[in-house]
């Protein structure tokens, strides 16, 4: 990681912990002053270490409990079609993440929606409407052990 000390990095950690810490609270709990704590804040932000600031919502509160992992297989690997499909992807509402990843699949989506006949309707009606789709693959989590935000900063 360039261009960031230790100082730095204990800030990534405190904030993506809790977003809400104030540059005030940050500075009490590294025994600084305000001002540079604030300044190290923006800095991170302009080079792009921090993305943005987000709440994490219950999903069972929100009414998205069932988690769907979906692997899709592309007929054909030419540019274009992936290209189409990364593209109408962002569109899916129910598509929390989407990664390209090499292996025997193409594609792996989080999906999150409300129950099992929603999941069907999002399969039927809106991801199988993706040109060149080959073959869907759905995997449904029965019980979440680690869930984290959080990315390990040594």
């Amino acid at each position: 990681m360039e261009n960031i000390d230790q100082t730095d990095k204990t800030i990534l950690r405190i904030l993506q912990n809790d977003s809400k810490k104030t540059a005030k609270e940050i500075a009490s709990m590294l025994s600084l002053t305000v001002s540079p704590v604030y300044e190290r804040i923006r800095r991170l932000e302009n080079q792009g270490f921090i993305k943005k600031y987000v709440a994490i919502l219950d999903k069972t509160r929100i009414g998205r409990s069932v988690t769907a992992m979906c692997q899709v297989s592309m007929r054909y690997h030419n540019e274009a079609f992936i290209d189409e499909f990364e593209e109408q992807i962002q569109n899916l509402q129910e598509v929390q993440e989407c990664y390209h990843v090499a292996g025997q699949v193409d594609f792996i989506l989080k999906i999150h929606v409300q129950s099992l006949e929603e999941y069907h309707e999002f399969v039927r009606y809106k991801l199988s409407k993706i040109k060149n789709i080959g073959v869907l693959n759905s995997t449904f989590v029965i019980k979440e052990i680690k869930q984290t935000s959080e990315y390990y900063i040594r």
